[in-house]
């Protein structure tokens, strides 16, 4: 019962979330130079094209009655149309989108996947030179801009060693980019980094604050081993904060793929947000704000549910 509350507090929760940024992006739109109609049909618009395309859109009606209007576009998916590419924005991010969404997650997949292992061996070396020496990479690798790391690695391995080509995979659909691996792991890397140093950090206080902790101290005591203890104990509970904090990071991981997809040409939702912010394509940058932000909440909501999967002492009161 407590785990339905929850999770009905927390669906909640995410969909008053959403609905603050759809009146926030609704008040972007009117926001935009010369009001919407100026800013969606270009600077070359006249007065008669501009009246009907307010007439049209129902832009001449109260605010209250516009906003009623945008959300019900928005719940049949349509979010416009873009002036430069002449094309439906739902559509342009429905073709965008999945490969934005692969390069996230194999992204973050790779950074887990390294920083998970990295934190707990830092954790059982505290202290010690190799810890030292990781802290530190961790710190330069945090600090390094993404689109100076995607530099190094172009430099590095597309011209002094010749592994990997410089340009992302291309292609129309998912199975095309998905069809050429060896050019995904360049802008894998470049989106794995940060997240390495990140979580890995995480995952050393985790490790070091539970390794401090009465039932450890009861399990050695018992006679197990230290790999037993982290593997049988230690790992699980000090997976919580980093569930927790994943959420957290998904827009994060949006904006590196926006430096990442434009370095290495990557066919994303990152790359569409560049070329619409160079045309002032407005309806696709505020439908891309909107998706990205609709995605932070959902994300946030996934982790604080599988925080509560991983640790049972969540209560439904304390979220």
């Amino acid at each position: 019962m407590d785990t339905f509350l929850y999770l009905t507090r927390r669906i909640l929760q995410a969909l008053a979330v959403i609905l603050i940024v759809t009146v926030v992006v609704f008040c972007l739109l009117h926001a935009l130079p010369g009001g919407p109609a100026r800013g969606i049909l270009g600077p070359q618009a006249t007065a008669e094209q501009i009246a009907a395309f307010n007439h049209e859109q129902r832009l001449d009606q109260a605010l209250p009655v516009q906003y009623v209007h945008y959300l019900g576009t928005l719940l049949h998916g349509d979010l416009g149309t873009s002036y430069t590419l002449n094309e439906s924005v739902s559509t342009l991010i429905e073709q965008r989108l999945p490969k934005t969404l692969v390069l996230t997650v194999l992204s973050a997949f790779v950074g887990l996947l390294l920083a998970i292992p990295l934190g707990m061996w830092q954790a059982v070396r505290r202290n010690k030179p190799a810890d030292y020496v990781i802290t530190t990479l961790g710190f330069v690798a945090y600090a390094t801009p993404v689109y100076f790391l995607g530099l190094i690695l172009v430099l590095v391995f597309t011209q002094l060693l010749p592994w990997f080509p410089s340009q992302a995979p291309q292609g129309e659909t998912l199975g095309q980019v998905l069809s050429q691996p060896n050019a995904l792991v360049l802008p894998v890397v470049a989106g794995a980094a940060s997240m390495v140093a990140v979580f890995s950090r995480y995952m050393r206080a985790a490790t070091l604050e539970n390794l401090s902790e009465d039932y450890v101290r009861t399990a050695r005591a018992g006679g197990s081993r230290q790999g037993a203890i982290l593997r049988r104990h230690v790992f699980r509970n000090s997976l919580t904060p980093v569930v927790a904090m994943l959420g957290y990071y998904v827009p994060v991981l949006f904006g590196g793929a926006l430096v990442v997809e434009q370095l290495f040409n990557y066919p994303g939702m990152g790359l569409l947000f560049w070329s619409a912010a160079q045309s002032s394509d407005y309806p696709v940058l505020l439908g891309c704000v909107l998706v990205i932000s609709v995605a932070t909440v959902v994300g946030t909501l996934l982790a604080d549910i599988a925080q509560r999967l991983v640790d049972p002492r969540v209560k439904a009161g304390r979220a």
